[in-house]
């Protein structure tokens, strides 16, 4: 079956598709051999450069599991802050009223053109020269915390506002035409029907946050998980061992992640399909009063 966007390749496409995918697959089977192969002549696939990750608990207990937790606290932290700063962000972008779009426009286009890192340094100074009654200890928390918060929900500001623009007009129109005001067809239509629509787009961006905790490790002393990699890495000489078994780690948890998104997104996908709007019986009684004068007049 062809579409406008596809059509539906014929034998001789087929076989150059097969023929394709199979030099791939050659090209890809010598790279990930040389790749083993300097591992190799490197000693990094000896078995004592693995070992501690089965061997020695200490591996988890001490670096890896705490370093986790770290990255975690922090990615949902900034998560709950970002992700309703982020909303009203956008709904303000889409406000009639120019003395609330313009300055909310102004914020969200300058936080996003800064890079995150340079906010994490930024809130960093900012606590050290006025706010010092943070210690030390978490300092590299919050400023973590700051930096992914003001650029995120910048960010999310712009898929909140992209997502219910791209709902069909007539969905504001019935809004409007049973009396609902702009903040009431906001939140009780437009927001509640873009939310699947702007759901992949959200959870892509979550994986950001919690990936991006890995900069305040970097430069500003963060101990969260790709920070144990100097530890780790220090006692027992396998700085390349330890780096796979953090990019494992990251890959579950975001694969996790996703996956509870993908399921979100077919519950309420699903939940939609068979129901219409549904009001209130208060609702209902007014609108076949409304109905009623009219008739009447």
């Amino acid at each position: 079956m062809s579409s406008v966007l596809y059509d539906v390749p014929g034998p001789r496409a087929k076989v150059r598709n097969w023929i394709y995918t199979a030099v791939f697959l050659v090209l890809f089977a010598l790279a990930a051999w040389w790749i083993l192969s300097v591992m190799a002549d490197k000693h990094q696939l000896d078995a004592d450069k693995w070992s501690p990750f089965v061997t020695d608990g200490r591996v988890w207990t001490t670096y890896l599991l705490p370093g986790l937790g770290e990255t975690l606290r922090a990615g949902a932290i900034a998560m709950l802050i970002a992700l309703p700063l982020g909303a009203l962000l956008g709904i303000g972008r889409l406000s009639d009223h120019a003395w609330v779009r313009v300055p909310v426009g102004t914020v969200v286009e300058f936080f996003r053109a800064i890079p995150v890192l340079m906010l994490m340094i930024f809130g960093s100074a900012f606590f050290v020269q006025f706010v010092p009654a943070v210690s030390s200890d978490f300092r590299p928390l919050y400023a973590v915390i700051t930096g992914l918060v003001l650029y995120n929900a910048a960010v999310i500001a712009e898929i909140v506002r992209a997502g219910v623009l791209s709902l069909p007009r007539g969905q504001t129109d019935a809004a409007k035409a049973i009396g609902m005001r702009k903040g009431q067809t906001m939140v009780h239509v437009l927001i509640p029907q873009a939310v699947t629509v702007m759901l992949p787009a959200l959870v892509s961006q979550l994986v950001v946050i919690l990936k991006d905790t890995a900069l305040g490790g970097s430069l500003l002393g963060l101990t969260e998980l790709l920070a144990a990699n100097r530890q780790i890495s220090a006692n027992y000489s396998n700085t390349i061992p330890t780096l796979v078994v953090i990019a494992l780690i990251y890959i579950a948890v975001n694969f996790a992640l996703t996956s509870f998104a993908s399921w979100l997104e077919g519950r309420l996908r699903k939940s939609k399909k068979g129901t219409g709007t549904v009001l209130a019986v208060a609702e209902v009684d007014d609108l076949a009063t409304g109905a009623n004068s009219a008739a009447g007049a």
